[in-house]
């Protein structure tokens, strides 16, 4: 189950989870994710949250076509057959009003189960239901969310740098999270609230976002799967028909420049990308 993969072995799913686009701002790498979602197919889509990033738009407008383009991707997706399930997040909580509703191919649900091929349950949700700072205290998330901003920017900068020397992408955010002592322990009481929380529904497994870190352990007898993000990971979960899952790792098959819209390479089946679905 254990596989992170930068090269997929298929084109095609039984589902797919994939998370915080954050969709509105200039972080969001939507022509990586546009590229992902153009030669993947599956019978069930999960989008687990941060599709749309309200709290950005609320401050500055940031979209553009390839943002449009996502949306309009998604939707035609749900028109041919594809099964979506969507669970919005604290960035896009707005849509939790729709909690419950049916449109067409899409549902809006709070929370899922899903079944697996091999008949394991596993509990689908965003996850900032179990992150302290967004639950009790808001304006220090909006706050961690301004200094993430700082984070992304200035690594946009660092690895300009870093391919005039010829080395390759290297996340300031993620080196931050895995070298502070209380981003770490953060992560490790999400991870484990997660992992409570499964075992309370009676699930074999949690699929969740939110922390922009994409994982796949067992705690405690119970799978943790985490999608990772569409910001820096660029990463999806996978299940195949057989019922195994895999990490994609989509920055490291297409190197697109980040941050660059100018430099980024035009859509092709090589290089180590994927002909297009059908």
């Amino acid at each position: 189950m254990n596989v992170h993969s930068p090269k997929p072995r298929s084109s095609r799913y039984r589902a797919i989870w994939i998370s915080d686009f954050h969709l509105g701002t200039k972080r969001a790498q939507a022509e990586l994710l546009l590229d992902f979602l153009r030669v993947t197919e599956s019978e069930t889509l999960y989008l687990v949250g941060d599709i749309v990033d309200n709290w950005a738009l609320q401050k500055t407008w940031q979209w553009d076509q390839l943002h449009n383009d996502v949306i309009q991707k998604l939707l035609r997706k749900a028109r041919k057959g594809t099964r979506v399930i969507y669970i919005p997040g604290n960035h896009d909580e707005n849509f939790r009003d729709f909690a419950g509703s049916q449109f067409g191919r899409m549902a809006v649900r709070l929370t899922d189960m899903h079944i697996s091929a091999t008949g394991k349950r596993y509990l689908v949700m965003h996850g900032d239901e179990f992150d302290g700072v967004v639950k009790y205290a808001k304006w220090l998330a909006y706050l961690g969310d301004n200094a993430y901003e700082v984070a992304i920017s200035t690594n946009i900068v660092l690895n300009k740098v870093r391919r005039l020397l010829g080395r390759p992408y290297w996340s300031l955010s993620a080196y931050l999270k895995n070298r502070v002592k209380k981003a770490v322990e953060f992560l490790s009481n999400f991870e484990h609230a997660m992992v409570r929380e499964a075992r309370r529904r009676e699930a074999h497994g949690v699929i969740c976002g939110h922390v922009h870190t994409p994982e796949m352990r067992t705690i405690d007898g119970i799978e943790y799967l985490n999608d990772g993000d569409w910001v820096e990971s660029c990463s999806a979960l996978v299940e195949h028909f057989d019922g195994t899952f895999e990490l994609l790792d989509w920055r490291a098959a297409n190197p697109i420049c980040v941050g660059e819209p100018e430099k980024r390479h035009a859509h092709t089946s090589g290089n180590g990308r994927l002909a297009p679905a059908g």
